[in-house]
């Protein structure tokens, strides 16, 4: 499905121009301007356009996805970046970072964190209704998760159709070894304290995610179908955040409790390291 709006002054040369300077501010990383002179602050169209062809770029040089992301879904998050909707973004395989990884800061720009729950389906959202029971049943497990936010636009400055075209600011992931079956765990009673360095820098519910979290994951079920792409079994959703998101720098440890489902960590390399960087959108040494 395609996204774009072919009226003359907004289509194909706008949104591959937007794209051009994202996949050239991640390739020679270095955040650059707003994309919103090109497509405008709120055209959810074109904004997902851009979107894919970032997704496309990926795809072509051998990007495997694996998922989706669910942005903007507290209102302190949607507060923070001065937006009052969800958006979504595509998660790729090389963005999971295991928990004993530790994460290199140069795949990052900007980065930020925020705690959230992972769902993994075992079956495809393809028909049939979409009420939270629906697709509740369609999750395997949930797990515990930390989202590494990041903008390859300079000082956050996005508006909603910025942070959608880049992905909805993806970046990395990291899912805890901690398993639930929805049987036994009800995702919008949970609390959450996130710390880094034991400093306590985020707290949270599953009701300031979208109402429920199970809301959040319904709603991009829809959108998803309703775009042309549904959601598929075997993949990994991320809720979207549980509490604000909190910056971090070389050498943080941040960890995040979430009630009934347990911990998840992530350990971020400090001091200076040879560089790991790469062109995702070549697959070279950027």
């Amino acid at each position: 499905m395609s996204f774009v709006n072919n009226s003359p002054g907004s289509g194909l040369d706008v949104v591959e121009a937007a794209a051009a300077r994202l996949i050239r501010a991640a390739a020679n990383r270095q955040p650059c301007a707003p994309v919103r002179d090109l497509i405008g602050s709120t055209d959810v169209g074109a904004a997902y356009a851009v979107q894919e062809r970032l997704t496309a770029a990926r795809l072509a040089v051998g990007a495997v996805m694996v998922g989706r992301k669910i942005g903007l879904t507290s209102p302190a998050v949607q507060a923070q970046l001065g937006v009052d909707r969800p958006d979504f973004g595509v998660l790729f395989a090389d963005m999971q970072c295991s928990e004993e990884q530790v994460v290199a800061m140069d795949r990052l720009l900007q980065p930020k964190v925020e705690a959230e729950i992972a769902f993994v389906l075992d079956r495809d959202l393809d028909d049939g209704p979409l009420d939270i029971e629906s697709v509740g049943r369609a999750v395997a497990y949930v797990a515990p998760a930390l989202e590494i936010v990041d903008s390859r636009i300079a000082g956050w400055d996005i508006t909603y159709g910025d942070t959608v075209a880049d992905n909805a600011s993806s970046g990395l992931f990291v899912i805890g070894s901690a398993r639930r079956d929805l049987n036994e765990f009800r995702p919008v009673d949970v609390t959450m304290s996130m710390r880094i360095d034991g400093r306590e820098v985020s707290t949270g519910t599953g009701s300031a995610c979208l109402g429920d979290p199970l809301e959040a994951l319904r709603w991009l079920a829809r959108t998803a179908r309703e775009f042309g792409d549904p959601l598929r079994a075997g993949q990994i959703i991320l809720s979207g955040a549980l509490g604000p998101m909190a910056p971090v720098v070389a050498g943080d440890h941040v960890i995040a409790e979430i009630s009934g489902l347990g911990a998840v960590q992530a350990r971020f390399a400090g001091g200076a390291t040879p560089s790991q960087a790469t062109n995702i959108y070549a697959g070279e040494a950027a």
